[in-house]
């Protein structure tokens, strides 16, 4: 049986753009000869316990090159391409057969003639049968060379074993070259470190950077978005503590706050405006004040948090400035509270308002944050 793998958009098309341009050169010197792995008794390449014939094939109609490796389908399938592949869905049973299931996986040529084109997939799947990432990862080299055969072929471990190895070891210019070139076929958690290396602005805390953006996003999600609210707010604030660049997490977190207070004072303006008060139908007019007087509460909740974020990672001197000079809000707080209606629309607003103040009034008295004069 005869299977055509069909090639992830990431790896063919950074293949086969140089494969083109190798068709209109003439190069001299010859692809270097084939080498055949070794076999491990009971394990890799051992044609005596094989279940598997994977036939590597060169997309290349002007090259007959193959390779054929005997395999084991329990290694195979941790790889979420060949699980899928060997899965009993594609096959009928064969009585006459000898127990070997033969596989045909198609591989575009290297760019590079100097390259041999099996040696990356050969790795890969010696990796599956042994699992010994730390014995096979030695190079960036070698890690971007492995990294497009793993997303190929849904090899999710050795996806995540490449980049940890990316993330720990430094680059030269070329070799950052080829790690952008991998990034976009990354899932975003797997990505966002090696992006903080490669983005130089980003770590530098550039207002406009990517990076910061991406934690505007988190932060907006953690408090508006998401239903799950507690999950998503305890991994933002585990991904602010964790995240190298403290200006970066301050110019965040001041930006969040200052929005969300400007959003509580439009909110309790309206509730307290004496105009509103008096204008319109009763009924519509009590509607709409419990939804402002609502909402209101909802962003002071936010507020909290964000104090309480700015707090535990030092960056509250602009909220305590902020919060501090704050007239038309007090005198918006105290016309609502004159007013019984808060307590059953919003009965903890009162509550939360006098946590963000002793919140942020503790702070500087213990000297945490340091507040203008």
């Amino acid at each position: 049986m005869s299977f055509r793998k069909r090639q992830r958009v990431g790896s063919s098309s950074r293949l086969s753009s140089s494969d083109g341009n190798l068709k209109e050169e003439s190069s001299p010197s010859p692809a270097p000869p084939l080498l055949h792995p070794a076999s491990v008794p009971g394990g890799f390449n051992d044609p005596t316990t094989a279940d598997v014939l994977l036939c590597l094939q060169l997309d290349d109609p002007d090259s007959v090159q193959s390779l054929d490796l005997h395999l084991h389908s329990a290694a195979l399938s941790r790889s979420r391409y060949f699980a899928a592949l060997l899965s009993d869905r594609w096959h009928l049973p064969d009585p006459d057969g000898d127990g070997i299931q033969q596989l045909f996986l198609k591989i575009f040529p290297a760019g590079d003639l100097r390259c041999r084109p099996f040696d990356a997939y050969v790795a890969v799947l010696r990796l599956l049968h042994t699992l010994d990432f730390a014995g096979a990862i030695r190079s960036v080299a070698g890690a971007l060379e492995m990294l497009p055969v793993a997303l190929e072929l849904l090899f999710d471990d050795c996806v995540q074993a490449c980049v940890r190895f990316l993330e720990a070891v430094p680059w030269t210019e070329e070799e950052e070259e080829g790690v952008l070139s991998v990034i976009p076929f990354l899932r975003e958690e797997e990505s966002r470190d090696l992006l903080a290396r490669v983005s130089p602005k980003a770590a530098a805390g550039d207002g406009n950077s990517t990076s910061e953006e991406m934690l505007c996003g988190l932060i907006n999600s953690a408090i508006h978005g998401h239903p799950n609210v507690a999950t998503v707010k305890a991994f933002v604030a585990k991904l602010l503590r964790d995240y190298s660049s403290r200006d970066s997490v301050r110019r965040v977190l001041d930006k969040a706050f200052v929005w969300s207070l400007e959003t509580v004072k439009e909110l309790l303006g309206k509730y307290a405006s004496p105009d509103f008060r008096m204008a319109g139908d009763n009924d519509e007019r009590e509607a709409i004040q419990r939804l402002n007087l609502h909402a209101t509460m909802v962003n002071v909740k936010h507020l909290h948090w964000l104090v309480e974020r700015m707090i535990e990672l030092r960056v509250a001197d602009t909220a305590v400035k902020e919060w501090s000079e704050q007239a038309a809000l007090a005198a918006d707080l105290q016309k609502t509270f004159r007013d019984d209606a808060w307590k059953n629309i919003a009965p903890g607003l009162p509550t939360l308002v006098a946590r963000c103040t002793c919140r942020l009034a503790n702070s500087v008295a213990s000297g945490s944050t340091l507040a203008p004069r």
